[in-house]
């Protein structure tokens, strides 16, 4: 039994999302809110609504015990970019990109 949650168009960059995703791939869910709790950054907020959205649909949708689930699959994507102009120094034109991410979690039931 699967379970899956994503979080589409989040503003924060792939790089750093992924860097959070990749210390809870594998783990218990109680173990990976532990993980997600004690990190002090925006990723491991957003990442932590994911996970606990991917927790709610597998014990609501598919009746599965919360003891026993585990994330079998944290991944990021990339989003689209929004490109912001400005004038920089000798009258350029300067770019600064805000990238997002789509973050999707799924859990499943240990056999």
């Amino acid at each position: 039994m699967e379970a899956k949650a994503i979080a589409r168009k989040l503003r924060v960059s792939p790089i750093r999302a992924r860097l959070v995703a990749d210390m809870i791939r594998g783990k218990s869910t109680s173990e990976a809110l532990n993980i997600l709790a004690n990190l002090n950054n925006k990723s491991a907020r957003l990442t932590e609504k994911v996970l606990k959205s991917a927790i709610a649909n597998a014990v609501h949708n598919e009746n599965a015990d919360e003891n026993t689930l585990y994330v079998k699959e944290a991944r990021v994507d990339a989003g689209s970019v929004m490109k912001r102009h400005f004038f920089d120094s000798r009258s350029h034109i300067g770019h600064r990109d805000h990238r997002t991410s789509h973050i999707i979690i799924v859990v499943a039931t240990k056999n």
